[in-house]
């Protein structure tokens, strides 16, 4: 086969149950959209708090858009750092109890240009094997040794965070690099003992809060809320980490921003190549994720109605097949197996008005192909109940066939 074959590549793909297609959204993000011209109850979208359709946040958008027009016209560095910008990082630093904030333009280039900033030739970075793929893609683009570690494994991180310290060489940058909230699973990193073992082995903790922000604490402060280590005036957060959330999941909006010490966000500012050489995101978005992040300090019961919603769908699907990890998280995996079973499974939820998203290697592992429900504040008690007893049925049909002796 040819190098330049793609048409085989691509086949290759389809044979395998790994070709990806784009769906036509003809509608605001919703619980309920117009989904390839079908209306369909969706479990597919990152928007936890339901606020990409807000009024209070499509209002400052326009009022923004009037004022700046639609562009920001050069990187943040030259002319495109606008008040929306310098508002919203100071907004964000406060909301993520960190002294400084930077913005991105989306979390892909915030994890890009933070893990090449901090790490480089001669340094290590310590990754979990089940990081997004960002991360990743950061961690080899440092050109620093990596090393992964079996996920959520403190004990094997310690013990090869020992090997490397008497082997390393000294003025070597350390640097452990995980989710805060893992994108497939829905688990939550080990924070506390992460930054125990960065202090011990005087590491950088970067953690990717993208699906932790909004979600996790009771003011939706993230991952460090939910530990209890989110930095006030009495106690600063811990200079150690360096923080990463996307304004794209709850927050409803796009973009991406680091938070961290003073210094290591003023050297992720002055070095980031996907800082220096990106347009700077359009000020309008800015203004918008200011009044999202506004909604999000008032509005408490966004964030109890969506706990509600985990809770009775993680306490009420019963599954006999297929397996659902435990989550705290609006991401609940049903994890199938195979490519094809899983894409028959939610092209059966589609025929019955549901959209779940089949999610399969290279994203998850190969035998882990699974079902991704993302729930949000906007779904209702009855939409919830309404998906479990399609999973169930159509679990039992489907599955039960391939599992008979």
């Amino acid at each position: 086969m040819s190098a330049y074959d793609f048409s085989a590549h691509l086949s290759e793909l389809a044979q395998a149950d790994q070709l990806r297609a784009r769906r036509l959204v003809s509608s605001a993000q919703d619980a309920s959209m117009v989904i390839d011209g079908q209306r369909v109850l969706s479990f597919a979208s990152n928007d936890y708090l339901g606020l990409a359709n807000h009024p209070r946040v499509v209002e400052a958008t326009m009022r923004a858009l009037k004022k700046y027009g639609l562009g920001a016209g050069a990187s943040h560095m030259v002319t495109g750092h606008m008040a929306p910008h310098e508002e919203l990082e100071e907004r964000l630093a406060k909301q993520s109890g960190m002294p400084k904030a930077l913005l991105f333009g989306s979390g892909y280039a915030a994890n890009l240009g933070i893990l090449s900033s901090l790490a480089g030739r001669g340094d290590v970075i310590f990754a979990d094997k089940l990081n997004h793929a960002c991360l990743n893609d950061g961690a080899q683009l440092s050109r620093a040794t990596v090393k992964r570690y079996p996920h959520n494994d403190v004990a094997k991180l310690r013990a090869m965070l020992a090997g490397w310290s008497v082997g390393g060489s000294k003025g070597t940058r350390i640097v452990i690099a995980t989710d805060a909230v893992f994108s497939m699973d829905g688990d939550v990193a080990p924070v506390p003992e992460l930054l125990e073992l960065a202090e011990e082995y005087d590491a950088l903790l970067v953690l990717d809060d993208a699906h932790g922000f909004g979600v996790l604490g009771y003011r939706g402060r993230g991952v460090l809320e939910h530990f209890n280590l989110i930095g006030t005036e009495r106690k600063p957060a811990n200079d150690r980490i360096v923080y990463m959330a996307t304004l794209g999941k709850a927050m409803g909006g796009y973009g991406a921003f680091v938070a961290g010490n003073e210094d290591v966000i003023d050297w992720i500012m002055q070095s980031a190549r996907t800082y220096l050489f990106s347009t700077a995101t359009p000020p309008a978005i800015a203004a918008g994720c200011i009044a999202a992040l506004d909604i999000m300090a008032e509005d408490h019961e966004r964030r109890r109605h969506l706990r509600t919603l985990i809770d009775f769908f993680s306490d009420s699907l019963k599954l006999q097949f297929a397996k659902m990890p435990f989550s705290q998280t609006a991401i609940q995996p049903i994890i199938i197996g195979d490519n094809a079973t899983t894409l028959q499974f939610a092209e059966l939820l589609r025929e019955r008005h549901f959209l779940v998203p089949a999610i399969r290697p290279p994203t998850v592992p190969q035998g882990t192909s699974r079902l991704r429900v993302s729930l949000s504040s906007n779904h209702v008690g009855d939409d919830v109940f309404d998906l479990i007893t399609a999973v169930t049925d159509i679990e039992v049909t489907l599955m039960g066939q391939s599992n008979k002796p």
